[in-house]
């Protein structure tokens, strides 16, 4: 029995791709918990609903959904509740965005596209996941970036975006600390597809980054970025709120 079995967990972008959702999904799946994954490619998740299921012999409900769209979000929740009947952890690490565009070249609806995919999405889902968390004293792992707490160049949507998350949760986990749910975020540095895309774009960048890693190496999707999850959504970790976990350019917690 793993130390998720029985346990609810949304995760946003969680279908199977070069991302780091898809490991998340298989770090909880592995510790048996059923998924909630959403997206908007339907094909990435049903090919992770279909191995996920296969290989842990858990149940994955499959909802495609775009974040920025209210209804749809509210969708996933009484879709989720329906299914499951609950909702123990809720993981917001979805996010789209015009990487590699300079400010001053960013359209609005280049700034609009990651103010919706990322910083509407995590308030749309943490409104209407909240009764459910109050119900199950939940968890809460939001996702933000270096690219706002370092300012990287070609990310300014995606920084604005990601610092908004960063100050909407340190809010919940005041405000919702009373109830038990405790709120944290993440910013990961994982070789993900996005970012060879960056790595090549500003390849510069890139080695001043790794240098300023003391391991030498970026995350693994699966076993740092899902374990650090696991941890977030463990008991071990119920009395954590509010922080940032900084997994890039060093390590540990960030106000």
């Amino acid at each position: 029995m793993g130390t998720m079995t029985g346990k609810t967990v949304i995760i946003t972008g969680g279908g199977k791709g070069g991302g780091i959702g898809y490991g998340i999904s298989t770090a909880f799946a592995k510790e048996g918990a059923n998924l909630v994954i959403t997206g908007r490619n339907t094909q990435k998740l049903d090919n992770a609903k279909e191995e996920l299921e296969r290989l842990y012999s858990i149940k994955v409900l499959a909802l495609q959904a775009d974040g920025g769209e209210e209804e749809q979000v509210k969708n996933v929740i009484d879709k989720t509740i329906a299914e499951f009947g609950k909702i123990d952890v809720l993981i917001n690490n979805a996010q789209n965005s015009a990487s590699g565009v300079m400010l001053a070249d960013h359209t609005k609806e280049d700034f609009d596209r990651a103010i919706f995919s990322g910083l509407y999405a995590v308030f749309f889902y943490m409104k209407h996941a909240f009764p459910y968390l109050k119900e199950t004293k939940g968890s809460v792992i939001n996702f933000a970036s270096g690219a706002g707490l370092f300012g990287k160049p070609g990310q300014s949507s995606y920084a604005a975006a990601k610092e908004g998350i960063r100050g909407l949760s340190r809010v919940a986990a005041t405000e919702w600390g009373p109830f038990g749910i405790n709120v944290n975020i993440i910013c990961p540095l994982v070789m993900t597809d996005q970012l060879k895309q960056w790595k090549e774009a500003y390849p510069d960048v890139y080695e001043q980054t790794i240098k300023g890693i003391p391991l030498g190496r970026f995350g693994d999707a699966e076993s740092d970025i899902g374990g650090t999850c696991l941890f977030l959504a463990s008991d071990a970790a119920s009395y954590i709120s509010g922080e940032t976990i900084t997994m890039q350019g060093g390590s540990g917690l960030r106000p």
